[in-house]
């Protein structure tokens, strides 16, 4: 008898970088908590000339959005299970990339 294993997709489908960052914007406690702070540090750097590493200023941010995320949603017991390390990229490259147009514009002051 052949013992066959089933391996459970976790993969979501749904564009899991655009709902997470939706999440970590729009979620009260998580925007307060660590959202905002990120954005508000990258912003002072911005205004005084400093250079800017968007892994540096949002890996831990968005590795803490990934685990608020998947709690808070109930996907699994470890982020790591749903969120690649594509999926993190993407997400700072995301993040950073629409949030600076917001502060060369004067917000996060």
């Amino acid at each position: 008898m052949k013992i066959l294993e089933v391996i459970e997709d976790k993969s979501p489908n749904f564009d899991l970088v655009d709902d997470a960052s939706f999440y970590m914007r729009n979620d009260p406690e998580f925007y307060r908590k660590e959202y905002f702070p990120a954005m508000s540090s990258i912003a002072d750097m911005h205004s005084r000339g400093k250079q800017l590493n968007p892994r540096k200023s949002l890996g831990n941010m968005v590795d803490k959005g990934c685990t608020s995320y998947c709690t808070k949603y109930n996907l699994a017991k470890h982020p790591e299970e749903v969120f690649s390390q594509e999926h993190r990229d993407a997400l700072i490259d995301k993040l950073f990339g629409e949030e600076m147009e917001f502060i060369k514009k004067g917000e996060y002051k």
